[in-house]
């Protein structure tokens, strides 16, 4: 069996490093010209979920450096004002694992053989079985820039809330814009802002705007960690640092501003330690997004294409579940392809299957973010 991955995010990552300890043939295809080409490294919390399908999708031997890279955390949730005095609560006290998902994405890049600069185009289904006999339909998958295509067994889209595979697969299916804008950036720890300590996980809520924050410690520096636990693994000498991430009012835009100016703007008299927060961030890694969501709706027909994560089920990052949700997918389509590689059951139930339970829970946590995303915006 051959499985060619449509983008190369921590779920398709997670998904190849699964399909390959399996001994399924596996090709990653990336559109950006290189991996790197991207900053992608804020903190992200894992669930108890989340972190038992990265243990089940990669090494036994790598076990070792995951815990090492990963975080304990329990914060409060509070809800602060501009001074940092505690006016309220979110709700319950969260514990979980956090991880830097740069640090995590060169570790799940360990080993795969990735195509940069291949933008899908459109893909060709090549015979047509109905999956009785124990044999799929074939897929082949064409790039842009003059690629060779790509055939395979099953293709799969994991490339994001922009899916190309989704616009062909279910064109019906279309990101929800929720009007929701962010800035979202990172500072480095130093012992100033490590007394902020807090206000991780808490809302500080100001005029129309609200500043969400969040710690990311590491017990071992990720590149010593893998240099001592599994020299083969190349780690990013990252450093601990605040993720930070201010919340504007629906539909704005920058204007003329950085990142970092528009923050500054809006934080005027602000408590002077979180003013300083924004002053010293990394300018180079702040960016402005918008909260966009894919619902999964009508069921699509079955065959040798499917779709993983965001693709399909973008979360609004409020809910705090969209990587695990990703991270889920891969290590259930990764258990239902094995036996199909073995020869004792059709691929095409195979992932019938994984579609039946993704669609099910994926629905479940957009619904559940977009729920939760009224709480961390401001009222003006």
């Amino acid at each position: 069996m051959r499985v060619s991955v449509i983008g190369a995010g921590l779920g398709g990552l997670c998904l190849a490093q699964g399909l390959r300890g399996a001994g399924i043939d596996v090709d990653v295809y990336e559109r950006d010209p290189a991996i790197t080409a991207r900053f992608q490294g804020y903190r992200l919390v894992l669930s108890p979920t989340g972190f038992e399908a990265l243990h089940g999708c990669l090494p036994s031997r790598w076990h070792p450096l995951l815990d090492a890279i990963v975080d304990d955390t329990r914060v409060e949730r509070l809800i602060l004002d501009t001074q940092l005095n505690k006016v309220g609560e979110l709700g319950p006290a969260r514990s979980g694992l956090v991880v830097d998902r740069h640090v995590l994405r060169h570790l799940l890049l360990t080993g795969l053989d990735v195509h940069t600069g291949a933008a899908l185009t459109g893909y060709d289904v090549l015979d047509g079985k109905d999956g009785k006999d124990g044999e799929a339909a074939k897929v082949q998958a064409h790039f842009a820039q003059g690629a060779s295509p790509a055939p395979a067994d099953l293709l799969v889209g994991a490339d994001g809330v922009n899916s190309a595979v989704r616009a062909l697969l279910t064109p019906q299916t279309v990101p929800t814009d929720t009007g929701v804008r962010f800035v979202i950036g990172r500072t480095p720890m130093t012992e100033q802002f490590a007394a902020l300590s807090h206000a991780w996980g808490a809302k500080i809520a100001g005029d129309g705007v609200s500043l969400l924050l969040g710690a990311m410690r590491f017990g071992i520096p990720p590149k010593q960690a893998a240099e001592e636990l599994a020299p083969e693994v190349r780690l990013p000498d990252t450093g601990d640092y605040v993720r930070w991430a201010m919340i504007l009012p629906p539909n704005s835009s920058l204007g003329e501003e950085t990142p970092q100016q528009a923050v500054l703007s809006r934080i005027q008299g602000w408590h002077p330690d979180l003013r300083a927060l924004i002053e010293q961030a990394d300018t180079d890694n702040s960016t402005l997004l918008s909260i966009r969501v894919v619902e999964p709706r009508e069921r699509w027909a079955r065959g040798p294409v499917t779709l993983l994560g965001d693709a399909i089920h973008a979360t609004s990052p409020t809910g705090g579940n969209g990587a695990n949700t990703a991270l889920r997918d891969a290590d259930l389509l990764r258990r239902s392809l094995i036996p199909a590689a073995a020869g004792s059951r059709s691929l095409l139930d195979a992932v019938g299957d994984y579609e039946t339970q993704m669609l099910e829970y994926g629905a479940e946590a957009v619904r559940f973010s977009l729920e939760a995303l009224p709480a961390y915006v401001a009222k003006p």
